[in-house]
């Protein structure tokens, strides 16, 4: 819905994830060229990720156990390809150890030009 300031209120809520120390640990291990970062620098640019609307922390916690293995992925291959070293088990309970969540269930579009879907 567009209001009149021109602002679009999308009906999404965004997840922002960050990397805990267990990614750092496993990015340590798994490439030789990473030693040198820290935790720090994992979490300078986080990824958000686009989710339907909740409301509630219910509901976010449901959308990620359907979502976090999808998510875990992304946020593997964006640090290192191998997926060898990549571990196993992406299950919800992992994945709720190797990463810090923000929820924010108002996003507000200030930009005039269409989204563009890119594949």
């Amino acid at each position: 819905m567009r209001a009149e300031d021109g602002k679009l209120l999308l009906n999404r809520s965004a997840l922002v994830v960050k990397p805990k120390e267990p990614f750092l640990d496993w990015l340590h291990k798994a490439d030789p060229t990473s030693h040198e970062l820290a935790l720090e620098d994992l979490v300078l640019e986080p990824t958000a990720y686009l989710i339907p609307e909740c409301g509630t922390r219910e509901e976010v916690t449901e959308v990620l156990r359907e979502r976090c293995e999808e998510i875990f992925v992304d946020q593997l291959d964006g640090w290192y390809r191998d997926q060898a070293t990549w571990p196993r088990n992406r299950s919800f309970a992992v994945f709720s150890r190797w990463f810090d969540l923000e929820h924010h269930s108002m996003l507000m579009d200030l930009c005039h030009e269409p989204l563009i879907r890119e594949p």
